[in-house]
């Protein structure tokens, strides 16, 4: 094998751009590639492995092995050493490749007679495109100069995959990126059904021209790139409106990291090979990601992350493909990121059709969001920030947690019949809105809505809702970069007040912690979040913020009769805690001569099984209990409810389950305690109907689940219902889902 020289690669680069150039199909340039590099390496073969789909490589391209293998030679990920090059993202270099762990024997090309292999992974800023392969008959392992070579062109070939070089021909759609329908099964954040346009929340950087003529002038470019955005980290830091601790923190980093020698040096070196500056800077990001995938410790996990980061900046810079492109928002935009903070999703008002995350989960800031604007969201969607592009046509099933990107005309026509028929539902629905939830028998049912924004109550009178039976505070907080001045939010609680027109408004005191953090308080960085220092444990660590937020509440009151309730109390001694400073405020502000509620109603969130069993006076001193059903499920049944694999195992009318409601229904009827049932569950029509017949008069979901929700118990018999629950019971059956299924499709 024939040792690359400076000059030599960058001749190696220049014949490959010069490819890209040239007429023809992609078949022909894969073909003419694997000729250039075996002729520059001095090795016998060559050949371009690309990925089928997720989980298959094929063989693209060859030099030296048998041509008819070509498009027909196959692996999965993980199998053989190509395979396992493509799921490492690690090279393999190897003297003598059959006796390699792993390796597996494809007769059909010819390569039993090749003993040295060195394979590359293809990728590009942390996707797999396919892997890069030379072999020789010598047994010997290759120089690091000759694999960092080859890794500067698996570089290359990466950004032309990218730019669309090897499509076109008899197998057009191997390494064909943004052309073909593709469907992403992420989760459910939030349900619903929309169809738009991509709209990209931080476009991707595309580099055109990954070789460079130039390497004197790319490093040049590179300096002053460097230079230009020390600048403007500086800029931020001694800007006065900067006053948040982990933003400066994370500028701090990236001042450091930007100074860094060795980032430098290592992408003047990938210049000097013969790459671009911006070429040079993502192949060290894609180092960085590759790292930080293997880090085990999180601190330097995050760092390579701030590493990551930066690198997106100078790339921004060095392309001019900043996040303001110039483009325009399509009409029906769907918003597509990585992820997103609740401010910047906020900024988008009402503008945006659903949201599409690659991150998040069911109770992040964006789902909190999306719920409140009322517009589907799909979290976990594995990918999609690297094929979407901006304008693509897509599909949004919340319900399913499945997104249709690029749709053949056919899933849109079904797609679009589904949506019309939710649209025809809701006219139906929208004629109940003055009618009573009043089931046959004459009993009747009350229908709040959650909210979380100022932006949500018009809905109150649209959706026919009796009143707000959650309305989150915690927005207010997580959308800001500091704790939000008590004036801010006394005028936020009384326009809430004021627009509710004296239909009842259920405050829950502040909500965070888990996988809501503000920005102004430390991560704790606990092993299970969802069971640690959250909600009204951090109220009363925290008595500060508790007696502001009550201060705040009461003063918006006016006199007013007003609900308040603290979240996730797992012992009675907390709401006890939390209701003793909350008397304490309003006698506080009599005294000081400012009006207090004319009726102070103090309740509790059941969101914990222990409260089940709480003593009988807990029940008595509540004026009113409200089963948090989303958080009650997941620790009822020890099932994650971000966990894909077991959070659709437990149905929620398990007989268990039910049992236990069972329990609390009768423990508020004796003490005469209030009780409702908000969460997702509240909102989906046959699991209300059930809460309803077996005695929770009080439901609260999101304002477009009241039609449904009304509908169906309008049309049902309360007293039948809960009589065919108990024959099931009976019957021994796990769940009564059957059976009332069963039921209303007999009305």
């Amino acid at each position: 094998m024939v040792e690359l020289s400076e000059s030599d690669s960058r001749t190696l680069l220049r014949r490959l751009r010069d490819t890209l150039a040239t007429e023809g199909d992609g078949q022909d340039r894969l073909n003419h590639i694997t000729q250039i590099i075996a002729d520059s390496m001095g090795t016998e073969v060559c050949s371009i492995y690309l990925f089928r789909d997720p989980e298959t490589l094929e063989l693209c391209a060859t030099e030296g092995l048998k041509a008819e293998a070509v498009h027909h030679t196959r692996m999965r990920l993980g199998e053989g050493l190509v395979g396992r090059v493509a799921r490492s993202g690690r090279p393999i270099n190897s003297a003598d490749a059959p006796s390699e762990p792993g390796f597996r024997y494809m007769p059909e090309t010819g390569e039993e007679i090749y003993s040295s292999f060195v394979g590359v992974p293809i990728q590009r800023v942390g996707e797999k495109l396919g892997v890069l392969v030379v072999q020789s008959k010598d047994e010997r392992s290759f120089s690091d100069d000759e694999l960092y070579g080859l890794e500067v062109v698996a570089m290359v070939l990466a950004e032309m995959t990218e730019l669309g070089a090897f499509t076109g021909g008899e197998n057009s759609e191997i390494g064909a990126t943004h052309r073909f329908p593709v469907m992403f099964r992420g989760a459910t954040g939030q349900e619903g059904a929309a169809e738009g346009r991509v709209w990209l929340h931080e476009p991707r950087v595309v580099v055109t021209n990954p070789v460079a003529e130039d390497p004197e002038a790319e490093a040049a470019r590179l300096e002053e790139a460097i230079t230009e955005l020390r600048g403007k980290i500086d800029e931020m830091l001694a800007s006065p409106t900067l006053i948040d601790k982990d933003q400066r923190q994370v500028l701090e980093t990236f001042k450091m990291l930007a100074a860094s020698k060795g980032w430098k040096r290592r992408m003047l070196e990938d210049i000097t090979a013969g790459l671009s500056a911006e070429a040079a800077v993502e192949k060290e990001q894609n180092a960085a990601r590759d790292r930080m995938r293997k880090a085990p410790d999180p601190y330097l996990r995050e760092r390579l992350n701030d590493l990551d980061d930066l690198s997106n900046r100078l790339l921004r810079q060095l392309t001019g493909q900043g996040s303001d492109t110039g483009a325009e928002m399509p009409e029906n935009p769907v918003l597509v990121a990585r992820n997103i903070g609740p401010a910047e999703l906020l900024d988008y008002d009402r503008k945006l059709k659903g949201v599409v995350l690659e991150e998040g989960s069911v109770g992040s800031h964006a789902a909190i969001v999306t719920r409140a604007l009322s517009i589907p969201l799909v979290i976990h969607a594995g990918r999609i920030t690297a094929e979407a592009l901006n304008g693509d046509p897509i599909l949004v099933d919340g319900d399913q947690g499945v997104v249709h990107l690029r749709p053949e005309e056919s899933v849109a026509h079904a797609f679009r019949d589904k949506i019309a028929m939710q649209a025809e539902a809701q006219k139906r629905y929208a004629s109940l809105r003055d009618q009573p939830a009043m089931d046959k028998s004459g009993q009747t049912v009350s229908l709040m809505m959650n909210a979380g924004l100022m932006a949500d109550l018009p809905s109150l009178k649209g959706s026919g809702a009796d009143g707000v039976g959650l309305f989150r505070t915690e927005l207010q907080f997580l959308t800001r970069t500091k704790v939000p001045r008590r004036n801010e939010l006394v005028q936020l609680y009384k326009r809430v007040m004021d627009a509710a027109d004296g239909k009842r408004v259920n405050f829950r005191t502040l909500d965070i912690g888990s996988d809501k953090v503000v920005p102004y308080m430390k991560p704790q960085d606990e092993p299970n979040p969802a069971m640690g220092w959250r909600a009204l444990r951090v109220g009363l660590d925290k008595p500060g913020i508790l007696r502001m937020q009550l201060q705040a509440l009461l003063r918006a009151a006016d006199g007013r009769p007003t609900s308040i309730m603290f979240p996730f109390i797992a012992l009675p001694e907390e709401f006890y805690a939390a209701r003793d400073t909350l008397l304490r405020v309003r006698d506080r502000e009599a005294q000081m001569g400012r009006p207090v509620p004319e009726e102070l109603r103090i309740g509790a969130m059941l969101e914990t099984p222990s409260l089940g069993f709480a003593p009988d006076s807990f029940y008595r001193d509540c004026d009113f209990i409200s089963i948090g059903g989303n958080d009650l499920k997941q620790f009822f049944f020890a099932a994650d409810r971000e966990n894909e694999r077991v959070r659709r195992r437990y149905d929620t009318l398990d007989g268990s389950f039910l049992n236990f409601l069972e329990r609390i229904i009768a423990r508020c009827a004796v003490s005469d305690t209030q009780l409702s049932f908000c969460g997702e569950d509240a909102g989906r029509p046959i699991e209300s109907l059930t809460f309803a017949a077996l005695g929770i008069r009080t439901l609260s979901m999101r304002p477009a689940s009241i039609g449904p929700v009304k509908h169906l118990i309008r049309r049902a018999d309360l007293g039948e219902l809960r009589q065919v629950i108990q024959q099931a019971r009976n019957a021994g059956q796990s769940s009564v889902r059957p059976a009332v299924t069963s039921y209303l499709a007999h009305l």
